[in-house]
């Protein structure tokens, strides 16, 4: 994911552990999906909705999945991502129960700088990827995915509680905010007609709570999942449909949705959680090895550190990767074949690239061969 880092009202330090708070869930509707603050706001602009991870959200608009695609890639389009899990956690040791049960160095943020870190198992697969901000009002800010959120939450809650019982100063809250993505070349300069800050002190994932279009305690996250330049608004859900709105008056921006969303982000060789990694699959395995802080590959002090740490030095069996082809499409979990016929591994997701090239799929290579390096690996 990679998804996404926003933060709420500030914090100040808590002195005494706090007990956990879960927020009230958004509307639910009948058939047991739930809505995001911007549900009829979609239904009004010719969103389609369909189901995705218990939610109820536009997979397009009235434009094609390709016009939106490309909409993005030349101007700049604004998503509906409100189903992610966001989550504030607090106190003294907030760094510590962080550094617990992730794999990234929390520690060494500065603040309000975010990172992309991965929660894994004793067995070194991945859990979930998430985005951790450590926030200037005294908390760390989580968002993770949406697919994942019970899994997630729990494992939170349950690392707080043990914290709590163990007499450390933790907490965990649930955040009830809309999320909103504004991605494409020209989003900080639509953005920069709404705020006061300067969008150009605000590099890639750092954030800052401002007020955006008149909706005040909104934070800016410079971020995004599709490979653009862009701005991930953590904004009250009393204001989101102010905000979206105010957003769409720039001839700049359309919506877009779950379609565009996804081949964007396979373009730009972005992981899905579920489709390209899941616990199975081991940080490095999924080329992902930059998120392994240094100082924590150092002490092997994360979940599954004993098989994860190995594995930077030696070779492993499997490893993500990027392929191109030309022609037919090829499904999800087909076979790879080499020259000579043995199966070499299998496609893991697969989509359009709005013209720039045929089809593209993200692979579990059986060789030592790469041919496409993930984001961030060196080739």
């Amino acid at each position: 994911m990679q998804r996404t880092v926003r933060v709420v009202a500030p914090l100040g330090f808590r002195l005494q552990a706090q007990p956990l708070v879960q927020s009230r869930p958004f509307s639910s509707v009948q058939d047991g999906l739930r809505r995001t603050p911007l549900y009829d706001f979609h239904l009004a602009h010719g969103g389609k909705m369909v189901a995705f991870a218990g939610w109820s959200l536009p997979v397009q608009y009235r434009d094609s999945h390709v016009d939106s695609h490309l909409h993005t890639r030349r101007h700049c389009s604004l998503f509906d991502v409100s189903h992610m899990l966001q989550t504030k956690i607090f106190g003294c040791d907030r760094v510590r129960l962080m550094e617990n049960i992730v794999v990234g160095d929390i520690a060494e943020l500065r603040p309000n700088q975010g990172t992309l870190s991965l929660f894994t198992n004793e067995a070194g697969g991945i859990l979930d990827d998430l985005i951790v901000t450590n926030t200037s009002e005294g908390h760390l800010y989580v968002v993770s995915n949406a697919g994942c959120r019970d899994k997630d939450l729990a494992l939170m809650q349950d690392k707080v509680k043990e914290f709590q019982n163990r007499g450390l100063d933790v907490g965990l809250e649930v955040v009830d905010n809309a999320l909103l993505a504004l991605q494409g070349p020209t989003a900080a300069q639509v953005l920069q007609a709404g705020v006061t800050d300067d969008m150009r002190k605000l590099p890639f994932m750092t954030s800052a709570v401002m007020e955006v279009f008149g909706v005040s305690g909104c934070r800016v996250t410079r971020c995004g999942y599709t490979g653009e330049d862009g701005v991930e608004i953590s904004v009250p859900a009393a204001g989101a449909v102010h905000l979206a709105t105010a957003l769409l008056k720039n001839p700049e921006v359309k919506l877009a949705g779950l379609a565009a969303r996804d081949s964007l982000r396979l373009e730009a060789g972005l992981c899905l959680y579920g489709n390209d990694i899941d616990e199975h699959t081991t940080p490095v395995e999924g080329s992902l090895s930059w998120t392994l802080g240094k100082r924590r590959r150092v002490a092997m002090d994360f979940p599954g550190a004993k098989i994860i740490i190995p594995q930077l030095k030696g070779e492993v069996q499997r490893r993500r990767v990027g392929l191109i082809c030309e022609g037919a499409p090829m499904r999800a979990h087909s076979p790879i074949l080499n020259t000579e016929g043995a199966v070499i591994g299998k496609w893991s997701r697969m989509g359009t690239l709005a013209g720039r090239v045929s089809w593209i799929g993200l692979l579990s290579w059986q060789s030592g061969v790469n041919l496409w390096p993930m984001p961030g690996q060196v080739q």
